[in-house]
Formats: C-alpha cells, structure tokens, sequence
C-alpha cells in the first residue's frame, strides 16, 4: 500500500502547511514527486488497465467470479487515479455484472448505478445503453418494479437506435414486451414484440429465442387464438430443450401450464406444472452448488464492497483537497483582481470628482467675480447718479438761479438798447435751470431724498398712469415711514424698473404696486394683466432688464419670483430684508 501510505502523509502535510507555508510547500513538492514516482511505478497505463478489463469480464463469462472481482478491485484503483471515467464505468458494470450471475441483485443494483453515475460523464454511448438495460433487468425480473424497468429499457432503446445497434435493439425490445407482458399491458408490449418477430431471425440470439417463443405463445392465448398460443409453446419448449437456457424453459412450462388451465386442459396443464418444478428444483440445486463452491467468496463481498467503496473514498478525499487549495487560490486571486479593479475605479472617481471640485470652484469663483462687477457696477451707477444728482442740484443750478437774478437785477436798472438781449438770456438760462432740475430730479427724485420712498414710489405710479395705462398703488405702511438712504435708493430704482417693463413689453392696461412689511421684510408685489412671457426664456428677452433687477436684489440679499403666462399676465414677487433708518 506504498501509494496510500503517501496520500496520507499528504493529508498531514497540508494541515501542517497552515503554520509553516515555505517550507512546507518545499515539502509537499517532495511528497508530490515522491508519490508520482511510487504512482508510475505502480499504476499501469490505460491501454494496460482496458487489457486487464477485458480479462475480467472473460473471467466473469467463464464463472470465475472471485479472480473476476478481485481483479476488478485492481483496475479501479488505476481507473480512478487515470481519471477515465469510461473504464470507471465499465469496471463498475462488470462488478455488477459479477454480482448480477452470482445471484446477488442487490448489490449488482448498487454498482450498476455507480457505473451509470460515471457513464453519464462521458460519450460512451454503448456503455451507458448496457447500463440502462442492465438495470431495467433489476428493476423487471429482481425487484418488481416495471415502471422504472421499463424507462431504462426505453433508454437503452434511444441509445441503440443512435449507435445503430441492431442486436441491443432486439433484444431490448423483447425485455420491453416481456415486463408488458408481466403487467398485462399487452397493447403497449405488442409493437415491440412485432419489432422482435420482424428482426430476431437477422439479428437476434440463440439465448432468446425460447423466451421470444414463449411470449409470442403467451399473446396468442390472450387473444384466443389458440392454435397459435400452442404452436409457440410447443415450439419454445423444443427449443429449450435442444439448448441450455433451462431458465426460460422453465418459465415456459410455467406459461403454457397457465394457458392450458384457462382453456381446461387441466391434466396437460399439471403435467406442464410438475415440468416446471423439477427443472425449477434443477436451477436451484446449481445455484446451491455454485454457492457452495463459492462460499469463501461470500464471506469476502461485503469486505470486497468495503474495500472498492475505500478506493473511491480514498481518491475523493484527495480530489477534495487539491479542490479546496485550488478554490483558495482562486479567491485569493479574484479578491486581488477585485481589489485592484475596485481601487482603480475608486481612483477615477476620486479624480473625476477632484476634477469636478476644481471645475466647481472656478465656476464659483467665475460666478462671484461676475456677481462682484455687477453689485460694483450698479453701487458705483447709484453711487455716480448721486453725485451727479446732488452737484447739479446744488452747483450747477444754484449759479444759473444765481446768473438769471443778477440779469434780473441789471434788466431793471438799465433801459438801453440791449434790453431784448438780456431779456433773451434770461429765458436761455431759465430754461437751463429748468432742464438740470429735471436731470438731477431723474438722477435722484427730489421727492425720494426729502419725502421718502412710498411718496416717491406713489408718484411714480401716478406719472406713469394714462389714459390707456391706469397703475395703482397699495401700501398698508405709514407715508411716513423711512429707511436708509440706499436701501431707499436701490429699491425705488428696481419699483421703477419694473414700471418702466410694463409700459414698455406688457401691453396691459392696468398694473397694481403693493408695498407691505413685517418684522424682517420688506415686501414688494407688482401685478399687470398684459400679454406676459415665457419666466424659461427672460433671460435672453432683449430689454426687459430682469437680470439687472436680479443683480440688485441679490446685493440687497432678497428673494426674487416671478409667475408670468401668456396672455395672463404676470406677478413679480421680491421680499427684501428690511433696512429702517
């Protein structure tokens, strides 16, 4: 048992592995190759081992079942460590096969499937149609179970007819009638007993041609054609008796004995009975005999099976542990794999995500710069108009004032030929005081800086309203009521803004300013019932402003929405934190 000895310390050295992995790795390539050597210098080669096959199943044929077995015992060990799942299989069919001629059904049965189990493995079509039939002959003849016979003899049919196996066909199909017949499901035996009359003479067998006869004469007495039922009985019978298959004579004279009891021949019929008995007590003396002279052999088979079930034991137990250090590496080497995959796709996101921060930030950044020139340029707008306001107020109109009392003055002291001259200049700088006061009061309402911003905002409704155009002007604040000076500024601009779109784009007819407030907000609504626009496409509308009122409410940090749709007006909503002086 040199190769056992070795798979052994194989098992040893593996568990040892887990405490020491270099050097017994170094180790285990010694065993290995050690029990390489051991294996060529003990397992024979296939064309070797399908030789010794052959010698076994000739020992078997020859009633040589305990050189048969044993020997059986030898090729599956070199089957098993070969990995030839045919020879596996044909080994386990002559075991069973040893067992079936033995009178040992049961556990013919048991390698029978076996061999099946490996049959299946290959494209051995000729060894899984002799397994098949070999088990429907269990289920049929040892077991009673017809049912399950018969699906392995269809199968072994099916594997006949692709191999093209003229014999197996015959003789599968007269199995078929036969385990019919047994179960009086003689419609569903018929056609393939009419197969076994039509080709038995061609390719049949001696060995069954006394069955054949028998069936044929049971079929023709259910039928009532009595004349051909006993034509075939007869003639099975002189057949078995001329050959050696005492078995189916046997069961011959059993059938013809049942046939001639239903047709009251009584006496023929236990004469047939009694033949049937002594050629029954025949049989069953031989098989006494030749378990007589094989009953040390009976005392081995269950130690043989042992033995047979170690062997597959034994290389299953090392298949199992090459498997489970083959599955480790291959984790270990999907998880290394996965791991690698898994940082470089959460390294591309992180980048791709880097990428979107920067990308983000310049935007920001972009955005705030842009927000930066404009609360830069509408402050350093408000900022201007309100020196320009204020100087031409204060400077430039005051010395126009100035000049036009002076020339008042001159006017009526002087009654000279220059008279319509100087009463000329008068007018001029009369009407240039009157265009720079209108300017400054554009630049800054006179009425905003000293009244405040909802008298400025009532009279800028009231400027603005006409006779197609009617504005309106709601506040639930008191008139008095003041804020800062910019916080007044910025919002009277944005009021008049939004007016001056009105007049401009809406084509309304009216148009409402509400002004209210509470502890936090000011809050403005303007409503018109013109032509309104699509709030999606604002942006792009040449002259409506809107972006610049947006840019001064966002200096002012407040809320602007707006609601318009066409045809039905529009309402702009902004609340604005309040700044009170």
């Amino acid at each position: 048992m040199p190769l056992k000895i070795t798979l052994l310390k194989i098992n040893f050295f593996l568990k040892f592995m887990a405490f020491n992995r270099i050097s017994s790795l170094f180790i285990l390539v010694l065993l290995l190759w050690n029990c390489s050597v051991i294996s060529q210098n003990k397992i024979v080669s296939k064309k070797e081992t399908e030789k010794e096959l052959k010698e076994a199943i000739r020992l078997m044929r020859k009633g040589s079942y305990d050189k048969s077995l044993v020997k059986c015992r030898t090729i599956l060990r070199n089957a098993i460590t070969l990995k030839d799942n045919d020879i596996i299989a044909s080994t386990y069919n002559t075991i069973g096969g040893n067992f079936d001629l033995f009178s040992n059904p049961e556990k013919a049965f048991f390698y029978y499937k076996k061999g099946l189990i490996y049959a299946d493995r290959t494209n051995n079509l000729k060894l899984k149609n002799l397994l098949h039939n070999n088990l429907g002959n269990i289920y049929c003849f040892d077991k009673k179970e017809y049912q399950k016979g018969i699906e392995h003899y269809k199968q072994s049919l099916e594997y006949s007819e692709q191999i093209k196996d003229s014999a197996r066909l015959v003789l599968t199909n007269l199995n078929v009638a036969w385990a019919y017949f047994d179960i009086n499901e003689f419609d569903k035996g018929l056609p393939h007993l009419q197969f076994t009359n039509l080709h038995h003479e061609k390719h049949g067998s001696d060995l069954t041609i006394v069955a054949l006869k028998m069936l044929n004469g049971i079929y023709y007495g259910v039928k009532k054609e009595h004349s051909k039922a006993e034509s075939n009985f007869n003639e099975a019978i002189q057949l078995g008796n001329a050959g050696d298959e005492k078995f189916d004579l046997a069961l011959t004279h059993q059938e013809y004995a049942k046939y001639l009891n239903s047709v009251q021949k009584h006496k023929e019929a236990f004469d047939h009975l009694a033949t049937y008995n002594t050629i029954t007590d025949e049989l069953n003396a031989e098989d006494k005999l030749n378990k007589a002279k094989n009953e040390g052999l009976n005392l081995e088979i269950e130690e043989y099976k042992r033995e047979v079930e170690k062997i597959e034991s034994e290389f299953k137990t090392q298949q199992d542990v090459l498997n489970q250090e083959k599955v480790m590496t291959r984790r270990k080497l999907i998880a290394i794999i996965s791991i690698f995959l898994i940082s470089i796709v959460l390294f591309y996101f992180y980048l791709q995500n880097s990428r979107l921060i920067q990308k983000n930030r310049l935007s920001g950044l972009r955005n705030k710069i842009q927000q930066n020139i404009i609360n830069a340029t509408i402050s350093g707008q408000e900022t201007e108009r309100k020196k320009i306001a204020s100087f031409l107020h204060d400077n430039i109109s005051a010395l126009l004032s100035s000049a036009g009392l002076h020339l008042s003055v001159i006017k009526k002291n002087n009654s000279n030929s220059n008279e319509d001259e100087i009463t000329k200049t008068i007018h001029l700088l009369e009407e240039a005081h009157n265009k720079v006061r209108d300017l400054s009061h554009e630049l800054i309402p006179a009425l905003l800086v000293r009244f405040g911003l909802l008298f400025a905002l009532e009279d800028l409704c009231e400027k603005n309203s006409n006779s197609t155009l009617q504005f309106q002007f709601e506040c639930n604040i008191n008139n008095s009521q003041r804020y800062t000076e910019d916080f007044e500024i910025k919002v009277y601009f944005i009021i008049s803004e939004l007016i001056n779109n009105i007049v401009k784009h809406s084509k309304a007819t009216t148009a409402k300013i509400i002004i209210k407030e509470n502890a936090n907000y000011f809050k403005i609504q303007v409503i018109d019932n013109g032509i309104g626009f699509d709030t999606n496409q604002f942006q792009i509308i040449e002259g409506f402003g809107l972006n610049q009122i947006r840019a001064r409410i966002n200096v002012m940090r407040g809320n602007l929405n707006i609601d318009s749709k066409i045809e039905k007006g529009t309402t702009i909503k902004i609340d604005i934190p309040n700044s009170k002086a």
